[in-house]
């Protein structure tokens, strides 16, 4: 299988030690181009990312995954990728579905595609996420305007028109809020397609409360006044 030579993946990486190396060898099945922030991890994360073929960029200090993303999509700009895929870094994310939302992107459909746990899945989510994940989406103007299932999804494909058109300046979790809203005010042509989502005992212990969740719609209100 040929790898894709345009799309650089973007992987923002904070005390990923156990799995980063096994969730770079998978992307790279199916991509040509990966760089891996490494967001002041205090583990073992930057050695584990340079025994990869993978590009590696390190923040000294934890920024953020916000900051991580704006720091690999720019690396990415500069070395003339094409389109942009963002792809989490605990492995609850399938590369297959990586590849068919860049496919779209290189056919023309499309200029931004976002993954959604929640059309057609056959991986159940957990209850907790669930509400987390449906309160965002409900209270969040942008989504209900893109009428987004998903909105916090961490699996994204991006044409490089819209990312040198977006700056991310939300550090935290926020950003994904941030990143919608930019979105909705945009004339994009945006698609949301199913994806799987691997929850595993790993990627579970990585979620978010949903306290957290109303804090990033909170933190986000407060910027946009």
């Amino acid at each position: 299988m040929v790898a894709d030579t345009g799309t650089w993946v973007v992987i923002p990486v904070y005390n990923e030690e156990t799995v980063i190396a096994d969730v770079v060898a998978e992307v790279l099945t199916r991509f040509a181009h990966v760089v891996c922030i490494d967001d002041g991890s205090r583990d073992a994360s930057a050695e584990r990312i340079a025994s990869t073929p993978a590009h590696l960029v390190r923040h000294p200090i934890n920024l953020g995954q916000g900051a991580s993303l704006q720091t690999g999509i720019d690396y990415a700009l500069r070395r003339g990728a094409e389109r942009i895929v963002t792809f989490d870094a605990d492995g609850q994310h399938d590369v297959d579905d990586a590849a068919r939302m860049a496919a779209i992107l290189r056919s023309g459909e499309a200029d931004v595609v976002l993954g959604s746990r929640f059309l057609e899945s056959t991986e159940p989510v957990p209850a907790l996420k669930r509400l987390v994940l449906r309160t965002v989406a409900a209270l969040s103007p942008a989504s209900r305007k893109l009428k987004l299932t998903d909105a916090h999804n961490g699996l994204r494909a991006l044409n490089r028109a819209v990312v040198e058109d977006m700056r991310i300046t939300m550090n935290g979790m926020a950003h994904a809020s941030e990143i919608v809203a930019s979105l909705a005010r945009s004339s994009w042509r945006i698609r949301e397609v199913p994806v799987t989502i691997r929850y595993t005992e790993y990627s579970r212990s990585k979620g978010q409360s949903l306290f957290n969740g109303v804090n990033i719609l909170f933190d986000l209100s407060v910027r946009q006044r």
